[in-house]
């Protein structure tokens, strides 16, 4: 169970995961070694899993964003793990959702243009196996791009 103070330092780690063990100590007002304590027994319990890089993937050239919503052949037994092993190799696609319902994955998918998402689209996404239908939706805007939760 978390403390105040796990949730203070999660809290500050959350605004800059950037931040040393001395810099998250003083500001939660603790040791430095109860600080570095503290996140290994919240790194060791699963609740921080890892710190990693975002990338503007637009300023690398990647202009057009579309989320694939596929649902798959549920008549073939083994549908589900062979779309996903084919879909995991395809390098466009950055990630992969599943759900209940009559939606069964959506794939986020990234390419340069439209030329690009059109040889994408044709070589490798509708040749994924088990597909019986798939609607694509053409990222407009980000309005919103938050892990962080208030604690």
């Amino acid at each position: 169970m978390l403390d105040d103070v796990d949730r203070r330092l999660l809290r500050h780690f959350q605004a800059d995961p950037t931040l040393t063990t001395a810099e998250l100590a003083e500001l939660c007002r603790i040791s430095t070694s109860v600080c570095w304590r503290r996140i290994e027994k919240m790194q060791e319990a699963g609740i921080i899993q890892d710190q990693e890089a975002i990338i503007d993937w637009a300023a690398l050239g990647y202009a057009v964003e579309v989320s694939l919503r596929v649902t798959l052949d549920k008549t073939q037994p083994r549908a589900f793990d062979e779309f996903m092993g084919v879909a995991r190799e395809v390098p466009e696609v950055i990630e992969i959702q599943t759900f209940l319902g009559r939606v069964d994955v959506r794939l986020s998918v990234l390419a340069k243009d439209m030329a690009h998402y059109q040889q994408l689209y044709r070589d490798r996404i509708l040749t994924l196996p088990h597909i019986a239908d798939i609607e694509a939706l053409m990222h407009i805007a980000r309005v919103k791009s938050d892990e962080v939760l208030p604690l």
